[in-house]
């Protein structure tokens, strides 16, 4: 039986339960929180690496010759050295679609509040104005009604068809936009081309060239002044300088990211700033996927990368 060590068990956040992956190995050791340098001597004799977001770079993994397996407690492997751990006879595994109700349910949470206006309303509310309105209630910023409008989503891998099948229940018409940067090759509508009659973008791709800043100044003068942007893929698919500025000049109806370009935000970010203004903005600090059923799922498909792995060995 394999030994090994969870370098940052901290990430899963509180109440999750390890019993699933101390069932596969022989001893597991626990660390909430990891630097690269410590993570270097803390898997000295380990033979599997689980990690969240320690970086383990070429320097660290070059020196850990015992260590077979990296289990990544993510989708992402951006923190990986992926081509030395292959030098290295290291197999990198990581886990994907354990927080699609999680995350999807979040994307709906934005976008019925957006549409319902939700932050001015409170903000109204918290001013005393309903308390001195003449009239039963508050009127003054209209809302939209989600039933007969158009979502278009970028992205149609199991997040994407999920937010478009609760969407749907809301009687919304879904369009799912080709793949960016293979237009000529997909049968799907280019977003250019839907951006016109669009009243929800709803963002669910990885970041890569072909997306980053995707939804930038030019597509957002081509859009709905009413058009709601919603992003809980990465920070920078959509230019939030840009965003922020259609926002607060009334070209964009509303702005709900989960993920901002660099995260913890420790040196601010434009639109952390703009929270204390009377616009329709919506920042969540990259809790989309926090349910507790989703951080445990995490758990059981990286017990379960553990068994698939000292099955084929």
């Amino acid at each position: 039986m394999p030994n090994a060590v969870i370098l940052d068990a901290e990430s899963l956040g509180p109440e999750i339960n390890l019993t699933a992956i101390k069932e596969t190995v022989s001893n597991l050791e626990v660390f909430e929180q990891s630097t690269t340098q410590q993570a270097r001597e803390r898997l000295a004799n380990a033979d599997i690496a689980i990690v969240n977001k320690v970086v383990l770079d070429a320097e660290t993994l070059q020196q850990l010759p015992k260590l077979q397996l990296i289990c990544v407690l993510a989708t992402g492997l951006n923190n990986i050295d992926l081509e030395s751990a292959e030098a290295n006879n290291i197999l990198v595994k990581n886990v994907a679609a354990y927080g699609t109700a999680s995350v999807s349910q979040h994307t709906l949470m934005l976008m019925l509040a957006l549409a319902n206006r939700l932050p001015l309303y409170q903000r109204a509310v918290a001013a005393g104005e309903w308390q001195r309105s003449a009239f039963f209630c508050l009127q003054n910023h209209p809302t939209l009604q989600l039933s007969g409008k158009q979502l278009v989503i970028v992205g149609q891998g199991e997040l994407g068809s999920e937010v478009a099948r609760l969407a749907e229940a809301f009687g919304m018409h879904v369009t799912f936009a080709a793949r960016p940067g293979n237009e000529a090759n997909d049968k799907r509508p280019a977003l250019d081309d839907l951006l016109p009659d669009t009243d929800v973008i709803s963002l669910h791709c990885p970041l890569s060239e072909a997306t980053k800043h995707l939804i930038n100044r030019e597509r957002l003068a081509r859009a709905k002044n009413s058009l709601l942007l919603i992003n809980c893929a990465r920070g920078g698919v959509i230019d939030e300088v840009a965003a922020l500025e259609a926002l607060r000049s009334g070209r964009l109806g509303g702005l709900g990211v989960d993920v901002l370009p660099t995260e913890p935000p420790r040196e601010g970010h434009p639109l952390l700033d703009a929270l204390s203004e009377p616009l329709n903005l919506i920042v969540t600090p990259h809790n989309a996927w926090i349910t507790p059923e989703a951080r445990q799922n995490i758990v059981s498909l990286t017990a379960n990368n553990i068994l698939e792995w000292k099955a084929s060995k």
